[in-house]
């Protein structure tokens, strides 16, 4: 009995001496993000936000009309540093009849932290040869360069093209290009060789500010950011969705301070006022946003605050879409 009660005693002892072996090594980092994809149920229709991936921006040198130190003072209350790691998004609409997606992120246009789009839409259950449409909410880069796959083809072949004529025939225009500041001179000649294969095809289709597009999505004309800047509406069942593309860019500074502007504007004065009263029909309405450049997925609702402006209610994650 004296053996049996220093048996446990012995086998610890003698644990205490085996060495280690790689079953008890730390397992190493994976240093990979989860597949860039969110699914929501507008309705009857199927939302999938996409993630482009992420930019580096120097928001405190972009940002205009602000006060001084206000940027500033935004970001540091937000846990946000400088430059400001910047979201792009892009949002897939299935309506059960028609496979849309607005905006295509940037491919190659913006370097290597960008050009995702096509591998998260791959991930979330799609292929680009499904894609029926592919509506632009403007011609930036970072909203058209994945409309081109790497050979220069159509990264969407079986896909119509649609944006609004103003934004067409402003940014496809030789003689506006001539014209442009030498810095927005390269930004024309991105588009025309972006939309091109998609003209010579003739699969570009533009329209003429609102327009229904497709049954439960139609364009909103927002001109200031660009010409033609269009905000796209979803409908389904009573419920609204819009889908912002560059009304906005920075959540911590415009949301309480929508009046605040960016040095990509083409035309700020103009800007602003779109921003303001199409957050203010949301906030009213309970409208859910989808938003190019907030945190992925880009998708929420707006509560006006006490003060002033805005709160982000980001979208509550659901497993059952």
């Amino acid at each position: 009995m004296n053996r049996l009660a220093a048996l446990p005693f012995a086998i610890a002892a003698a644990c205490a001496f085996v060495p280690a072996t790689s079953t008890n090594a730390a397992a190493p980092q994976v240093k990979t993000q989860a597949p860039g994809y969110y699914r929501m149920m507008l309705g009857d229709f199927e939302i999938t936000a996409l993630s482009d991936g992420t930019v580096a921006l120097p928001m405190d040198k972009l940002l205009t009309q602000a006060a001084p130190g206000e940027v500033q003072a935004a970001l540091d209350r937000a846990y946000l540093k400088l430059p400001l790691e910047t979201s792009v998004n892009a949002f897939l609409v299935n309506t059960g009849s028609k496979l849309v997606l607005i905006d295509t992120g940037a491919a190659g246009l913006f370097g290597p932290t960008l050009g995702r789009l096509m591998l998260n839409l791959k991930a979330a259950g799609y292929s680009p040869e499904q894609v029926d449409e592919v509506y632009i909410t403007h011609l930036h880069g970072d909203h058209m360069g994945g409309l081109l796959a790497a050979d220069g083809k159509p990264a969407f072949p079986n896909a119509v093209l649609r944006m609004d004529k103003a934004e067409a025939e402003h940014w496809l225009s030789g003689e506006k290009m001539e014209k442009a500041a030498a810095d927005d001179k390269p930004g024309f000649s991105r588009a025309m060789t972006t939309i091109k294969p998609y003209q010579d095809a003739g699969k570009l289709l533009t329209f003429n500010g609102p327009t229904q597009l497709v049954p439960g999505v139609s364009s909103i004309a927002t001109p200031g950011h660009t010409p033609g800047h269009s905000v796209y509406a979803v409908e389904s069942k009573g419920q609204k969705l819009l889908i912002l593309g560059d009304l906005m860019h920075v959540a911590a500074v415009q949301f309480p301070n929508p009046a605040v502007t960016i040095a990509f504007d083409s035309d700020a004065k103009a800007a602003a006022p779109q921003r303001q009263k199409v957050f203010a029909e949301a906030a009213a309405q309970g409208h859910y946003l989808a938003i190019a450049h907030v945190s992925f997925p880009g998708l929420g609702r707006l509560r006006p605050n006490a003060k002033a402006g805005y709160d982000w209610m980001p979208l509550n994650y659901s497993s059952k879409p």
